[in-house]
């Protein structure tokens, strides 16, 4: 069978067309080369001003983003709970997602610190490995959706797995058991280490180097530190997908929806660190905010799946009951945060300069 190139381009992958897959991708790699070979492709500290700009913009295109998912983009009715406004449901459970997303991304920014910290890596390289790291979220994130999405839409009731699974991490959010992060034991940082050359110090921004054998005196190549930090970054974010998908796929049932929404806040992440690491005990009581949404999102599915599908037994709760409580238990926490610790100094490890640029 002949398959020309435009009717490869008519195929469709999880409901929609695959030039939009192409295109937003196209998109994103785009901004991305703006970031690295265009603003930022000299090593130098992210200041809190310069991450902040970056940060709006981000969100800017974001919220642009929603613009075209509420009046342009043509959501499968599949995924969605009736065939009515089905653009109004899609702009309302996008936002709620990248809101969602963005909110867990605050969890993400203390252990990135402490990875940093850990391996001693200068302010100056920080944005290196944080770019990068963005580049294996998008593919991870991708293989995380898929999988997901193709488990979820063949069979409904793994959601009730999903909604225990987030009501438990709300849990272990609140009782400080999420996440506990031993660098020194890490398996992935011991697996990684027996199996490269690593040097002892960090050369310039390289990730890999060559030095002489200590047998043979040929140049071989060494791993850096930096390297060593940068898995331990990719690492993380598959630690903390395992938390954010499951969340987002409670929301939505929408790959495409469920992929731009995490897309947009992973981007804005690695601005978001810079712009709050140094003052990130500011935010303390974020993390109550988010094991309530968590819990919440996890009763939301019972609600409707179990009691309002299946038994009838109260209305369905429509997706911008999901928004509201989301922007009211994320808004609240952050208020509250702020007002608690006012006055408090900024927070700065051990060994490590202050995040701050001078």
């Amino acid at each position: 069978m002949d398959i020309t190139t435009p009717g490869i381009f008519l195929l469709e992958y999880a409901g929609q067309p695959v030039w939009l897959w192409l295109a937003f991708l196209s998109f994103i790699f785009f901004l991305l080369w703006v970031d690295l070979g265009l603003l930022n492709k000299k090593d130098g500290v992210v200041s809190p001003r310069k991450s902040a700009l970056m940060w709006a913009s981000f969100a800017s295109l974001a919220a642009l983003f929603g613009l075209y998912v509420g009046f342009v983009y043509e959501p499968d009715p599949r995924y969605y709970s009736s065939p009515e406004n089905l653009n109004h449901k899609a702009l309302i459970q996008y936002f709620t997602g990248y809101l969602l997303e963005t909110a867990l991304a605050f969890d993400n920014i203390f252990v990135i610190s402490l990875i940093f910290t850990f391996f001693a890596v200068p302010r100056e390289y920080q944005h290196r490995v944080l770019f990068w790291g963005i580049i294996g979220a998008i593919v991870f994130r991708a293989i995380f959706i898929s999988l997901g999405a193709a488990v979820v839409n063949e069979w409904t009731w793994v959601l009730y797995i999903f909604a225990a699974f987030l009501i438990w991490t709300g849990w272990k959010m609140i009782s400080g058991a999420a996440h506990d992060l031993k660098l020194e034991d890490n398996i992935v940082l011991q697996f990684v280490k027996k199996r490269l050359r690593v040097t002892d110090a960090i050369d310039n921004h390289n990730f890999f180097v060559r030095r002489p054998h200590p047998q043979s005196g040929g140049l071989v190549l060494f791993a850096t530190p930096l390297f060593l930090a940068l898995i331990m970054v990719e690492a993380v974010d598959i630690v903390f997908a395992v938390d954010s998908v499951p969340a987002i796929f409670a929301v939505t049932r929408d790959p495409f929806i469920v992929y731009t929404s995490n897309i947009f806040a992973i981007l804005g992440l690695r601005s978001m660190y810079f712009m709050l690491a140094a003052a990130v005990e500011r935010f303390k009581y974020l993390k109550y905010g988010l094991s309530l949404v968590l819990v919440l999102i996890g009763v939301k599915i019972i609600w409707n799946f179990g009691l309002s599908k299946e038994l009838h037994l109260v209305p369905y709760l429509e997706p911008h009951w999901s928004l509201l409580a989301t922007i009211a238990l994320i808004g609240g926490a952050i208020a509250y945060s702020l007002v608690r610790t006012r006055g408090a100094p900024t927070f700065s490890h051990p060994n490590q300069p202050s995040l701050r640029a001078e």
